[in-house]
């Protein structure tokens, strides 16, 4: 056992204690910059599109909700939107990871704030209102207030802002979904394991996911089918950030900041196949392998790092790799 070697113990904590920490100063120091440069934006698109509020509010623990750290570099920002409640949230695994909102039936176009923005099958389209944003942005950017330190990236259909040439936002916009789960995961958690509890479970499911309107895999696909395709691209992405959030506390909060940390220092490069939420995703898997509160505490920690979570890690990472370089030498 790695992890009751007392000099493991030691470098381990020794680790968190100086590189963790620093890299969380520095990220909240990046947070501070981002916010207050994406309030700017956002309240001169809202004084273009009142339906466009801010929503981004600083906590009295000096943190940002609505903002999404994906490394000290990369940062999104959640723009959540009004007037979900006419729409109908259908979630039936047609489009994987994705959901639309539907009118409800009765309802006229006309009772929506977002009329514009609904397809002629009734649908309320997050690729709409996502081209609609980023031409808003895009005009706000242009102006001298902004022009000399913001750029907007427009290598996709996303609101991707440079900010002082050193940090990357996507502002996103989404509703919020409290209290419900999608039926697509209501497989989750698995039946027979210990973790997470009933208690821990139900608390999660609570939190509830966001709608988001963003470019995803499934939404750039191009799909023979126009018909198909269409719905994918007004499809809004399920992202569950808080829900996950509170699955890892403790040892297992304090395991994924060591793999970030070490992300950041070893694998943080243009095109890298690791990201800081597949490492988010590989932490979860392992909770669900070793399920106990004992193996997750500062003793133990040294093993789910050194001992089977590297293996794993490597493994998939070989494999994530491996058939793009095969296919890059024609082997493949």
């Amino acid at each position: 056992m790695l992890g009751h070697n007392q000099n493991v113990v030691y470098q381990v904590n020794t680790f968190y204690n100086e590189k963790v920490q620093q890299r969380k100063a520095r990220v909240t120091k990046n947070v501070h910059r981002i916010a207050k440069v994406v309030q700017e934006i956002l309240k001169e698109v809202e004084a273009q599109e009142p339906r466009f509020i801010n929503t981004l509010t600083e906590t009295s623990t000096g943190r940002f909700d609505g903002i999404v750290v994906h490394s000290p570099s990369e940062y999104e920002a959640v723009l959540y939107l009004n007037q979900m409640g006419v729409f109908n949230f259908v979630d039936d695994g047609t489009i994987q990871g994705c959901a639309v909102l539907k009118l409800s039936d009765g309802r006229k176009r006309s009772m929506s704030l977002w009329v514009e923005f609904i397809t002629a099958s009734g649908y309320l389209s997050a690729r709409k209102i996502r081209h609609r944003f980023q031409n808003i942005v895009a005009q706000v950017l242009q102006t001298p207030q902004f022009s000399e330190y913001c750029k907007l990236l427009q290598d996709n259909t996303d609101v991707r802002v440079r900010v002082d040439d050193k940090y990357t936002v996507q502002i996103t916009c989404a509703f919020r979904c409290n209290g419900i789960w999608p039926r697509s995961a209501s497989h989750w958690p698995l039946a027979g394991l210990p973790w997470p509890n009933t208690a821990l479970a139900n608390q999660t499911k609570a939190e509830g996911f966001d709608l988001t309107s963003r470019e995803t895999a499934i939404t750039q696909h191009n799909n023979p089918n126009k018909q198909a395709s269409t719905m994918e691209a007004d499809a809004w992405a399920m992202k569950m950030h808080g829900a996950e959030n509170m699955l890892l506390t403790g040892g297992r909060q304090k395991t994924l900041s060591i793999l970030k940390c070490l992300r950041d220092a070893h694998m943080d490069f243009p095109g890298t196949p690791v990201t800081n939420y597949i490492l988010k995703t590989l932490v979860l898997y392992e909770c669900e392998k070793h399920c106990s509160e004992y193996e997750w505490e500062d003793t133990n920690i040294g093993d789910r790092l050194v001992g089977e979570f590297f293996n794993e890690f490597e493994i998939k990472l070989v494999l994530a790799i491996l058939p793009s370089k095969m296919y890059s030498l024609g082997i493949l």
